[in-house]
């Protein structure tokens, strides 16, 4: 039996990231973020993040879940450029392949972003198998990621088997956002696997949330909060792990 996760509050979100360490969304972490429209400052300020952000195996980067996270990572991390890619298989209307398949090319893309932005933090982001090929791409040789954040890892795989491979060998800062009613990957699964991580980790759950965050109107009525507060509350959680691992305040 997993041991029972307690709630967190925002002063317990504060100190430096600890390995293993969650929160849960509660009404009080749920205040919208405060965006400053600084563009000048934005692009001059070298503890700006760069972010690559990949897409899930069933949708691409333009899809509306991709283009409202991109904008919610854009608010929060304050980024010089938040970067949105397609696989090749999305032009040439084919299945996904297998995750291994895709480094090659997404490890293209993030080597040539972080020659264009060399003196800024290198943040991978994605959503689905777009996280787990940004754990296989943050091990890579002549990749030097700041930290991955996996939204929606799908650590169990279609036969039931945990994949965790690529989450082992990571030595990068992992940070996972995942809903409890995520059938892909069950908490007390990941949770273990975060303790056997070499890398610092950071879990973020999304109460009632599915595999993409979405919360039943019913239990978004019960707990007293809206769907975008439930995303905001997320993005915050995220914009504090990376600022803890790249030093900005």
């Amino acid at each position: 039996m997993a041991p029972k996760r307690r709630r967190t509050t925002e002063a317990e979100n504060k100190p430096e990231v600890k390995k293993g360490s969650s929160s849960r969304l509660t009404k009080s972490q749920s205040q919208p973020l405060k965006v400053k429209d600084n563009k000048k400052k934005k692009k001059n300020n070298n503890n700006s993040p760069v972010v690559v952000f990949a897409h899930g195996a069933g949708a691409p980067s333009s899809s509306d879940w991709m283009i409202r996270w991109k904008n919610l990572l854009s608010d929060a991390l304050h980024p010089v450029e938040v970067v949105t890619f397609d696989y090749p298989y999305i032009s040439a209307r084919k299945p996904p392949p297998k995750a291994e398949k895709l480094v090659e090319f997404h490890a293209g893309i993030v080597k040539d972003i972080a020659n264009k932005y060399p003196q800024h933090p290198l943040i991978l982001v994605g959503k689905s198998m777009g996280s787990r090929v940004s754990c296989m791409v943050a091990a890579e040789e002549g990749i030097e990621a700041s930290a991955v954040v996996c939204l929606g890892y799908p650590l169990k795989g279609t036969k039931g088997a945990i994949r965790d491979a690529p989450l082992l060998q990571l030595e990068v800062p992992t940070m996972f956002v995942q809903g409890t009613k995520d059938g892909l990957c069950p908490l007390a699964s990941l949770e273990m696997v975060m303790k056997k991580m070499k890398a610092k980790n950071s879990l973020h759950i999304v109460e009632n949330g599915d595999h993409s965050f979405k919360i039943a109107k019913k239990n978004l009525e019960s707990a007293g909060i809206t769907h975008e507060e439930a995303e905001q509350s997320a993005v915050q959680a995220i914009a504090m792990f990376v600022s803890q691992i790249i030093g900005t305040k």
